[in-house]
């Protein structure tokens, strides 16, 4: 595997009824959600749940969308993935992960990230879709929110929440307990960035000690350009736009970094978005989308280095022929002659979409989830030793031999960290949830040394 240093959003137009734009609904005032349902795979046995939704507002005010979760409650212990086929709001605004209750209980919940419901409004047709990890067939006929209907109706086994509060339907089972406050036992600081910055060259990320790379090196094509262009924030997401001709003057990549190596142990989330196929241009590069955590090596082999990866790879590399998921954690390596000391789990399929990626770095563990499901367990001589730098980057492993301008979208909607305190992955989305209805767009209290 080649070395890692330091490491899509076609959107649809939201429909007249819906007001874009974060809203804020006032306290108090009257809401009345109501949710329609119906499925295109009526079988009681599938290879992939198809439950449709509409969610209507029949109040009098306007309801920010990215307040609302809608969970879809079924039977399993199996793993599933989540996908939107189609949706009037867009696809790319919506969000979907799968929470264990108890037993073999657990609930999809699908979530906003933009987008707002004006009173008498509805969302339209959110035509989603789950599926196993195998792709097996299974039993969806013994889930509690389904039902065999092929036409819209209201249904109440499925749950709206605003803000976290019931807002319709009747849940099913146990519901986790959330932990919403901003900080929680144990914890010494939090930093949370909803990454609200009008481009690259704004003030705001250098005084929130954000480092938008410009420097040369690696990691990957080397003569490569680090552009800040290649950042942006569209709509209040972080978007890595890489780009190369297949020359190497001709390559752009993509970084966003902390200024201070101030995170060590405690649970670091993010929510991101993999892509597949450039926005433009012939596919097929060997790109790198990550979210980790590094620490500087001094020298070769040096044993205070720490790495802690998540790498996708939409179309392979490093002697992989397809897309991989990645989770790495470093002790350290060696440059020439190229020697790695590092533990990696990896599952090869597509990654693409949206996903909340949490690393908790706790009491000589390191635990990789992805969407709630432990992707990996690594330790022993490969838990990091100093305090580290996060990083979000896209960059090209090698160049293809193909013509024509390709560029390759990343896209952070947030990061969450709090320091010296394990937090589990529904807990990290949860308190994220009540920093945005309170209206924080960033908070650091970690501290510095």
């Amino acid at each position: 595997m080649s070395r890692k240093v330091a490491q899509i959003a076609l959107s649809l137009a939201l429909p007249l009824v819906l007001l874009v734009g974060a809203l804020v609904t006032p306290a108090g005032a009257a809401q009345a959600v109501r949710l329609q349902y119906r499925t295109s795979a009526p079988g009681a046995t599938t290879a992939q749940a198809e439950p449709w939704f509409k969610l209507f507002n029949d109040g009098t005010t306007t309801i920010p969308l990215n307040q609302v979760v809608i969970r879809y409650y079924l039977t399993g212990t199996e793993t599933y993935r989540f996908a939107c086929s189609w949706a009037v709001v867009g696809c790319s605004t919506v969000t979907g992960r799968f929470v264990r209750q108890s037993g073999a209980d657990q609930y999809l919940e699908v979530g906003f990230t933009s987008g707002a419901l004006a009173p008498g409004a509805n969302t339209g047709d959110l035509q989603l879709r789950f599926y196993r990890t195998d792709w097996q067939s299974f039993t969806q006929s013994d889930d509690y929110s389904y039902g065999p209907g092929t036409a819209y109706a209201n249904w109440d086994k499925v749950t709206v929440h605003v803000n976290g509060a019931l807002a319709w339907g009747k849940p099913h089972g146990t519901e986790p307990t959330p932990t919403i406050t901003p900080t929680g036992p144990g914890s010494t600081g939090v930093l949370f960035d909803d990454f609200t910055y009008s481009g690259p060259s704004d003030p705001l990320l250098a005084q929130r000690g954000w480092t938008v790379r410009s420097s040369s090196g690696g990691p990957g094509v080397p003569g490569a350009t680090w552009s800040p262009s290649a950042v942006s924030f569209p709509g209040g997401l972080l978007t890595l736009d890489s780009t190369t001709n297949g020359t190497a003057s001709g390559t752009v990549q993509a970084e966003l970094s902390t200024a201070n190596r101030k995170f060590f142990e405690g649970t670091y989330g993010a929510r991101v978005r993999f892509t597949d196929a450039p926005t433009g241009g012939p596919d097929g590069e060997h790109v790198v989308q990550t979210f980790f955590t590094i620490t500087p090596l001094r020298f070769n082999l040096d044993p205070d280095y720490g790495e802690l990866d998540f790498e996708y790879l939409p179309n392979g590399g490093w002697g992989e022929p397809s897309n991989i998921l990645y989770t790495t954690s470093w002790e350290t390596y060696q440059g020439e002659p190229w020697q790695a000391v590092n533990t990696h789990t990896e599952e090869r399929a597509s990654f693409a979409g949206w996903h909340d990626l949490v690393i908790q770095v706790s009491g000589g563990r390191i635990r990789y989830y992805v969407d709630g499901r432990l992707f990996a367990d690594h330790g022993d001589i490969y838990y990091p030793e100093t305090p580290m730098w996060i990083m979000f980057n896209q960059w090209f492993i090698d160049l293809q031999a193909a013509t024509g301008t390709r560029t390759y979208r990343q896209q952070v909607d947030w990061l969450y960290y709090s320091k010296n305190e394990v937090v589990p992955p529904a807990d990290v989305v949860s308190r994220v949830g009540a920093l945005r209805a309170a209206g924080t767009a960033f908070r650091d209290t970690v501290p510095n040394s």
